[in-house]
């Protein structure tokens, strides 16, 4: 449980990280600070994660935990139809493409399976 809460607030902290560094990574020792707020989470002395993950990322949670739900719901569906909808045009698609082939080669391959008749069979040359 520790470690979840700790790489829970680290995946937090790592994208408002990346929005904040661009406007104040100019600061003097910003990157020393940084460190040692990483080191802070990452301690089992101060436990800053989990002192940040009761205090302000479970609470969030818990608060909206039905719409993260029925967002949840949602995305599943959605994503269960836009695998249908690819799904059914891939196969389209290749059906498509065997077809085209096909009738594409239809004529190379009459040309090479033509009537064996008597009359061809004479006009070969003796092997």
């Amino acid at each position: 449980v520790r470690w979840m809460m700790y790489w829970i607030v680290f995946a937090l902290f790592m994208t408002t990280e990346t929005f904040t560094d661009l406007l104040i990574s100019w600061l003097p020792f910003y990157y020393e600070v940084k460190m040692a707020f990483v080191i802070w989470l990452l301690s089992p002395y101060t436990r800053g994660a989990s002192l940040l993950y009761r205090r302000f990322v479970h609470p969030t949670l818990a608060r909206r935990e039905k719409d993260i739900d029925a967002f949840l719901v949602r995305a599943r569906e959605r994503g269960y139809e836009t695998a249908l909808r690819f799904g059914k045009r891939g196969l389209n698609l290749a059906a498509t493409a065997a077809v085209q082939a096909a009738t594409k080669s239809q004529g190379a391959l009459a040309g090479r399976l033509r009537s064996f008749s008597m009359h061809d069979l004479r006009s070969l040359p003796e092997q």
